[in-house]
């Protein structure tokens, strides 16, 4: 680890230098023409973590996420980058850095492409050569061996599918991916796979995660820090283990909290509007 060296006393003292977090997030704002759906967003992400973005439908989450990516650019405030200050605009450089698994495997997919393509096709963009060693390793990486790389997406199941973007998002050996609800398109009995090889993947490359999800059991599957947000802000951040003692600070948390357990009428009846 890299340190800093102070003097005490006259006597050199060797002290471990913070690095820089690999997202850092400041007053984020994004409207679209009359809708302010971000609203002064600021977070920070450190390298290797997973933080986890909730709330529910409309909240401003996956509008966060698109920002980072540079799929939407009509966002004020500061993004950074492991330091490095990003505008709305992105060189070619940044998605050999940041890469995005998108929620729905059959929208995310060229249907007309095989998986070969669909792989070689960043590669070629990037000018990044030995592709045929780069998709049989991560084709291997994300579970799929070697007889899928010819088929096309409908040959695919859904579980595949997101694999195979997956496998997409990490050819270019990123170092921080943007996850937008994994798992919410995909059956229940595969949600829990995809969960386990995201995991796997990130401990296996080092990987930094920024998990947007509705889903509180998924959060607390994958994440060491989450924030919550509502009506375009975060209006709490609390760790995982806050979270499974059911100690959130805010009161919209809370209910939040009460809601991902299940149905409850008394619960339904005493609903409040929080803005």
């Amino acid at each position: 680890m890299t340190v800093a060296v102070r003097r005490r006393g006259g006597l050199p003292e060797a002290v471990p230098s913070t690095p820089a977090p690999m997202l850092e997030v400041v007053d984020m704002h994004v409207r679209f023409d009359a809708v302010h759906a971000v609203r002064g967003v600021s977070f920070s992400v450190t390298q290797g973590e997973s933080f986890g973005i909730v709330g529910e439908s409309g909240s401003g989450k996956s509008t966060v996420l698109r920002a980072v990516a540079g799929l939407n650019s009509g966002w004020s405030g500061a993004i950074r980058i492991a330091g490095d200050a990003v505008g709305p605009r992105r060189e070619r450089g940044f998605y050999k850095r940041v890469q995005m698994v998108f929620q729905d495997p059959y929208g995310s997919l060229h249907p007309r492409h095989t998986v070969d393509r669909v792989l070689a096709e960043p590669l070629a963009i990037h000018g990044l050569g030995d592709a045929e060693a780069r998709i049989e390793r991560v084709l291997r990486d994300v579970g799929l061996g070697p007889a899928f790389r010819f088929r096309y997406p409908h040959q695919l199941s859904g579980g595949q599918r997101q694999r195979v973007a997956v496998a997409r998002a990490l050819i270019l050996e990123p170092s921080l991916l943007l996850l937008d609800e994994p798992t919410s398109a995909l059956d229940v009995s595969v949600q829990a796979e995809i969960l386990n090889l995201l995991t796997r993947l990130r401990a296996e490359h080092g990987l930094t995660f920024v998990l947007v999800t509705h889903n509180l059991a998924v959060v607390a599957h994958m994440c060491e820090r989450l924030a919550v947000m509502n009506q375009g802000r975060i209006v709490e951040e609390l760790t995982v283990e806050q979270l499974r003692a059911a100690e959130p600070r805010e009161p919209y948390t809370r209910q939040l909290l009460r809601a991902s357990l299940g149905y409850d009428r008394e619960a339904a009846r005493n609903l409040e509007t929080f803005d």
